[in-house]
Parts: structure tokens; sequence; C-alpha cells
């Protein structure tokens, strides 16, 4: 049995990071896996691999190696164990996960749709398929990459070596208006604006049927899901409250019933906080996921909607961060950008509006 200590939150959208304790980061995260009479006996490597299946065998066999791994008897100081092809003894192993060292980001020449500029901060209309800052497994390619090379040695230190400028963060697959801070005063001002909900973000969906009533609030307590530690959902207790103001701005479409119901819909979700996946979460606990999201949109969409998402190739979540808003935290000065759909999701709504 694994017994993982709880991850920190990965907040990718319009939430502020938070770069997580300086001392956790210093001695990584340890695991405890405990080998029933069942395991022992069983080479050791494959018989942790067994009782804990988020650690891959070779990952396991790395540990061992390194001497990462130890046996945990009562009264005694925990007995290394080196020796991955060895009987493993029943008990309790302590397995110390080292933290990820973060490679320091390269400037890369990609171009940026930029929307504000000027010696404290930077606006930029962010493509869908673009991260917003290196990690493992998307270490290139990413806003941070691009803004290196736009602004050179600018930006703010605030975020981390591997997040420079990084204030809030949009889903790889979302398009739309970003702000990153050029200096660490514009860093922290933007930070607090985004702590105190001070910011005026609206979001565009196309999604599958329309929520109910067309116009409404959601309030919902969000967290990690208790049966996918990788995805988002809606909690009776604990988590973070999160509020999202939408509206049904269009209808699509017919299902023929005797409500009339529509096959899809264009809505506008404004946030009054910014959790992570938080539009993604609520479109689809109101039954109407993001067209093509292909960790909420639980269901398949009616057929001439899945037709059109075939015929244009569609394959990412049906969102983009519209509009933009906040006060300039050196300033003063009031800034609001408002961006089209992208190429990709005007053409989807396009197919839409012919159903």
């Amino acid at each position: 049995m694994i017994q993982p200590p709880d991850p920190s939150e990965t907040l990718i959208d319009d939430e502020i990071d938070d770069l997580g304790a300086p001392e956790a980061a210093a001695g990584g995260d340890v695991v405890r896996i405990e080998l029933g009479a069942d395991l022992a006996g069983q080479r050791l490597d494959k018989a942790l691999a067994t009782a804990a299946p988020d650690l891959s065998r070779a990952r396991l066999q790395a540990l061992i190696a390194a001497g990462q791994v130890s046996l945990v008897v009562e009264g005694r100081a925990p007995r290394a164990m080196t020796d991955g092809k060895a009987k493993a003894p029943a008990g309790v192993y302590e397995v110390l996960i080292p933290p990820p060292v973060a490679a320091e980001p390269e400037p890369e020449n990609i171009p940026l749709s930029v929307l504000y500029e000027d010696a404290y901060l930077i606006v930029i209309d962010k493509p869908p398929g673009m991260a917003a800052h290196p990690a493992p497994g998307c270490e290139t390619g990413t806003l941070v990459n691009a803004l290196l090379f736009h602004c050179g040695d600018s930006l703010s230190g605030i975020g981390g070596v591997a997040r420079p400028g990084i204030v809030h963060r949009l889903d790889k697959e979302t398009s739309g208006v970003m702000v990153a801070a050029k200096t660490d005063a514009a860093h922290q001002g933007l930070s607090a604006l985004f702590a105190k909900h001070d910011i005026d973000r609206m979001y565009v969906a196309l999604t599958r049927g329309a929520p109910h009533p067309a116009v409404g609030t959601i309030v919902t307590q969000l967290g990690r899901s208790p049966g996918d530690r990788k995805k988002m959902a809606v909690l009776k207790s604990g988590g973070r409250e999160a509020i999202t103001h939408y509206r049904v701005e269009k209808t699509f479409g017919s299902s023929g019933k005797a409500q009339n119901a529509p096959l899809a819909a264009r809505v506008a979700c404004r946030l009054e906080t910014g959790r992570t996946h938080q539009i993604r979460v609520h479109m689809a606990s109101k039954g109407s996921p993001c067209l093509g999201d292909p960790v909420y949109g639980a269901g398949a969409p009616a057929a001439p909607v899945k037709a059109a998402l075939t015929e244009i190739g569609f394959s990412r979540q049906a969102l983009h961060a519209a509009v933009l808003g906040f006060v300039h935290p050196i300033t003063g000065e009031t800034l609001r950008f408002e961006t089209p759909l992208p190429p990709d999701m005007a053409a989807l709504e396009a197919a839409l509006e012919a159903l």
C-alpha cells in the first residue's frame, strides 16, 4: 500500500503560482510503502513496484541503487536497501523521492502576439498548444522560452529560474490573454491583484449542449478528485471555494426533443475566483463540458457536433481567455484587453452555426 504525501496544488487557470515551501523543495518527498506477506520473498524492485504502481520499476531500481530506499524496523535505525535483486522482507519501506531539478530554460525565437508592453509588464495572446512554463515532458517551446528571447534579462525573477515573470497560467491547450511581469515590483503588484480576485477575466467556451438556466452563478468547493489525483472535482467538503458567473450567448442546433434542447452553445464565463481547471469542471458539473475536452468531456456529443469536430480536426478543450482587465500595478492606468477566438475555435463555431 502506498501512502504518498499530499501533492501541492497544480495551478493552471488564472491562479497565482504556489512555488511550495523551500524545505520541501530542498529535501524531496518521502513515500511509505507497505509490503505484506503476499509480496515478501519476491525481488525487492518488483515487489515495491507492485505495491506502489505510481512508481515504475525502473524508477525504483534507480532509487534503490542510489540508496534512497530503506526498510523501517521498529526500534532501530532504517536499513538502506541497495540491492534490487534481493528478496524483499515484509514491512514498511521509506522511499526518498528527490525533488526535480529545474533546468534553466533557454531563450527561443518563438513569435509572440504582443497586445501591450512597457517597462514593467507584457500582455500576450497565447496560442493553444503553448505551455506557460517548462515542466517535465515539456521543457521547450513554452511562453517562458519565448519571453526570455523577447524580453532578454528584464523578466521578473520572483517566479524562479524556471518561471521568470509568470504570475498566472492558462492550460497548455487553452488560448487567450496572459500577462507577465518584467520587474519584481510589477510581479508583486499583479500577484496581489490576482490574490484579491481584483481582475476582470472572461472566457468563451463552446460546450456540449447548454447549461441550464441560461444565466447563472456556479459556487462550489473545488479540489483534487479522490478517484484521480490528476483531475479536479467538485467536492462536498474540503477544497477551495470556486465561483463562476456564466451566460449562454448562443445556442446551436436542436435535439428535436420536446424541450428543444440545443446541441451546443457558446458560453461566456467570468471568473470571480481562479482555481485549477475551474471553468472546465464547472461546465462539466452543469452537464455541458467544453467540446473537445479530453479530461472532463465525458460522454459523446450529438452526432452532428461530433461530425463537426472531426471535420475540423478539433481535439482540445474549446476554451479561450477572451478578456483580461486590471489596474496597472505601477502606473495606476486601467487596462483591458480582448481578443477574438483563435482560428480553430472560430472554425468550430462557424461549423456549429451551420447545424
